[in-house]
């Protein structure tokens, strides 16, 4: 998903209202003002003092973002790779379905540091469908991916049969909700799946220890309160100190 922000645009020196949108691939302005941006295409992008510029075929465009500007000029200068965008990180384990021929893709995650792998739980579950019928294996996947994972459908862009709205319908009719939608490829659109968090599973409690056997309770409380007469003991003698022996003077005899 990109950004989008209710800004001024300075064009040819006149500024106007506009809404601007920043996209996988462009920027997108509307209102009085209609212009696409390619990316590749921007040049001498900068953000300072809540304003965002760039040149556009030898243009300067100017965009009102307050604290939104230095974030649009690092999307831009330095876009998140294919990987940021659908969430692959170290460590993960990777399933991928439909895309054993997508050698590329499948080296990068690799080289992200996830392991793929064919079979089992995973984190992530990248599932390649053609077919609206092929969704009704979305429920046993449900039941490999991880209580936090994520299925990611993919579909061929631009056909009539497989839409986006049935691949979410599919996933609201089990215990998944859709939570966001990238452009796989070229030919490829993508749309992430997880669990609905109330019903994911929950992590099972920390085993009790073992209560001690009541024999064995008695003892130890019978050997502490033993062990707490004699300190009592110890600390009244050294109070008192220790006692003065007992004289019994002599006898003596009447004059």
């Amino acid at each position: 998903m990109g950004l989008e922000a209710k800004t001024q645009a300075r064009i040819g020196g006149r500024w106007q209202d506009a809404s601007a949108q920043l996209e996988e691939k462009e920027i997108v302005l509307r209102g009085p003002v209609r212009l696409r941006i390619p990316l590749e295409r921007a040049k001498e992008v900068r953000a300072r003092g809540g304003l965002l510029t760039l040149t556009h075929e030898g243009q300067e465009i100017a965009l009102r973002l307050g604290d939104q500007a230095e974030r649009w000029a690092a999307r831009i200068t330095r876009p998140p790779s294919r990987l940021d965008k659908l969430g692959v990180k170290t460590g993960q384990r990777v399933r991928a379905i439909g895309l054993e021929s997508d050698g590329a893709f499948l080296a990068e995650v690799r080289a992200r540091g996830a392991a793929v792998t064919a079979r089992g739980a995973a984190d992530l579950v990248f599932f390649r469908i053609a077919t609206a019928r092929e969704l009704v294996r979305l429920a046993p996947l449900t039941k490999t991916i991880a209580p936090d994972g994520a299925i990611w459908v993919l579909w061929p862009k631009g056909g009539k049969d497989l839409r986006e709205d049935d691949v979410r319908g599919a996933a609201l009719a089990l215990t998944l909700v859709d939570v966001k939608v990238v452009s796989f490829s070229d030919a490829l659109s993508g749309l992430k799946l997880v669990i609905r968090k109330p019903l994911r599973p929950r992590a099972k409690p920390a085993p009790r220890l073992p209560a001690p056997p009541k024999k064995a309770e008695r003892r130890l409380r019978r050997r502490g309160a033993t062990q707490r007469r004699e300190a009592r003991r110890a600390v009244g003698g050294m109070a008192h100190g220790p006692k003065a022996p007992v004289v019994i003077p002599p006898k003596t005899r009447n004059a």
